[in-house]
């Protein structure tokens, strides 16, 4: 999910399960016996079964289609993989073979409150779902059609749990020139927005995604608070192949330079290099592609998506550092347009701020959606559309209260000029004392 500094090709099997293996079921002795069971002769013959080779736990178990099955049962050892590893550089790269910072390490994965076995199991999920997405979502389908595959699916296979496991935030749909934070809210009919009104433009048909779409898929999974947040770009055509591997190289030229100690404007400046290296030949116009100026990645931190620290996609002057055990999604975005995007259409993503005041609300039904939000959600983030699967109804106005009081932010549609196209790539990257592990990576991206 994008953090905003305004106003605020078929893929491999991934990860699979663990492969058929043995059992050992123990040594066997059975006695050589007459019909009635006496042993013959007066003594009992022993004859020794050979060993079988041990099976692995949950040997044999597959993933469904669609996702159904929960990964507790595919790895019911509860230890699941690791990401992708990466060594740190220069000054830091000590830290690979540091016995102190081994360690400190080992101590963090028997911490409860700190193992990296949550985040995994939220990240072994999520390259589940999305390998059943990404050759699932055809032209054709409705907006709303795709949001519930891939979050019935998240559900399932979490085993979503109130705050112990769940979906990490609304799904992003996000389509051409919108580059982030559009969800089909319920009964949506277009994602057209007319920018002189300020306005969604409304048809008699739902929103349907067309061949000519460049798509961003943006979901996230949380365990016990643990979010791995994770996005990609799909596109039926040709045309938009290099913003897609613009984007994505950018993306991987972030999780390159990051690390700890890496100053986030300097990251920026990284994957703006690789990024605008980059044009888009439509017809006879070619458009460069820019990092959208406005757009950045962020730290997570428990039970909220955006944290404290934002990653800029583009060169700027911040000297902050990333820090040891801090996570963060490193996610760019590309754009033929002009690089910015503003806010514009109907907002379906929100969520309860943590530093909310504590403020007299006059509106009983503005207390009563408080409460469902506090109870369902808390400072996670949600969609009107999660509001009607429980059982809300007619809360716009609670809503919007909420909203004008500074106890919920809500997230707009970011756009970019009508026209353009945008794309998305993102990963989580955990930075342990060791190494950096980019926990989301699966063989698709």
């Amino acid at each position: 999910m994008a953090d905003a500094a305004t106003p605020h090709e078929k893929p491999a099997d991934e990860h699979p399960p663990p492969e058929d293996g043995d059992e050992d079921d123990g040594d066997e002795e059975e006695v050589a016996a007459n019909g009635d069971g006496a042993a013959a002769g007066g003594a009992a013959k022993k004859k020794k079964k050979k060993k079988k080779p041990k099976k692995k736990a949950g040997a044999g178990a597959k993933q469904s289609e669609p996702p159904r099955v929960p990964v507790t049962k595919l790895f019911p050892s509860g230890v699941f993989p690791e990401g992708e590893i990466q060594e740190y550089k220069d000054d830091n790269a000590y830290r690979t073979t540091s016995e102190e910072k081994r360690h400190l390490e080992r101590l963090t994965q028997e911490d409860p409150e700190t193992t990296y076995q949550n985040i995994r199991r939220a990240s072994e999920v999520h390259r589940q779902v999305r390998q059943y997405a990404r050759k699932t979502i055809q032209p054709g389908m409705t907006m709303t059609s795709i949001a519930e595959l891939i979050e019935d699916s998240v559900r399932a296979v979490v085993e979503a749990n109130g705050f112990e496991a769940g979906i990490g935030f609304p799904t992003g749909l996000s389509r051409n020139d919108c580059a982030a934070h559009y969800t089909p809210n319920a009964g949506d009919t277009n994602g057209t927005y007319a920018i002189a009104e300020r306005t969604k433009l409304r048809t008699n048909t739902r929103v349907v995604l067309q061949q000519g779409d460049v798509l961003k898929v943006d979901f996230g999974v949380q365990v016990n608070g643990r979010i791995t947040d994770s996005a990609f770009t799909m596109t039926w055509e040709p045309t938009y192949d290099e913003l897609l591997k613009a984007v994505k190289a950018a993306t991987n030229t972030g999780i390159r330079e990051a690390g700890i100690d890496a100053r986030l404007g300097e990251i920026g400046a990284a994957i703006q290099e690789t990024m605008e290296s980059y044009e888009v030949v439509v017809g006879t116009d070619t458009y460069p592609v820019k990092s959208i100026a406005n757009l950045s990645g962020h730290d997570i931190i428990p039970y909220s998506i955006h944290g404290h620290k934002s990653v800029p996609i583009v060169a700027t002057d911040d000297q902050t550092k990333m820090e040891e055990g801090e996570y963060f999604a490193i996610e760019t975005f590309g754009s033929t347009g002009r690089g910015r995007v503003v806010e514009m259409g109907d907002c379906s993503h929100y969520a309860k701020r943590r530093d909310a005041p504590h403020v007299p609300l006059r509106l009983t039904s503005a207390k009563s959606l408080l409460k469902t939000i506090d109870k369902n959600f808390g400072t996670l983030p949600f969609c009107r559309r999660y509001l009607d699967r429980i059982g809300e109804s007619r809360y716009l106005l609670a809503l919007n209260s909420l909203v004008s009081q500074g106890i919920v932010q809500d997230y707009p549609p970011l756009n970019d000029i009508k026209g353009s196209q945008t794309a998305q790539f993102e990963h989580t990257i955990l930075l342990r004392p060791t190494c950096k592990e980019v926990v989301s990576r699966g063989t698709d991206y």
